[in-house]
């Protein structure tokens, strides 16, 4: 079993409450409080989790800055009061960070007894099949 320690913990608590956060404000039609505090948990849960420097190191590399610019420029657009626009550029961002995760994530869920046969289903495992795929890893 994984040791966490008290800090990652408390990280893990704060990326929880910060999703829970950020998809109740969409539930709610994009409630831009809720939005908002949610992003500034899950971003502060974030660092907590794997440490400030290691943060630092995964949003600011070279080939990640449009990536990281679309994220953060989401939070802010967010915070200042333009919550529809804030997500689109944040899913936006979500996804180039993230994409050199998706063929790892797209392979386990394969594996789960249920949701690989719903993965396997004719409309959807073309989809699943092109964000599986991997160009590059990260």
């Amino acid at each position: 079993m994984i040791s966490l320690t008290d800090t990652q913990k408390i990280g893990m608590g704060l990326t929880g409450f910060g999703v829970f956060f950020l998809f109740f404000g969409m539930i709610l039609f994009f409630d831009k409080a809720l939005l908002a505090i949610g992003n500034v948990l899950f971003v502060a849960g974030l660092a907590f989790v794997i440490g400030l420097e290691r943060t630092f190191r995964f949003f600011f590399q070279k080939h990640k800055m449009k990536a990281t610019g679309f994220f953060l420029g989401g939070v802010f657009v967010v915070l200042i009061g333009w919550p529809l626009i804030g997500m689109i550029f944040e899913i936006y961002g979500f996804f180039l960070l993230f994409r050199g995760f998706f063929p790892v994530v797209v392979g386990f869920i394969r594996r789960v007894p249920v949701l690989g046969s719903l993965l396997n289903l004719p409309g959807i495992r073309s989809f699943v099949d092109k964000v599986g795929e991997s160009n590059n890893m990260v």
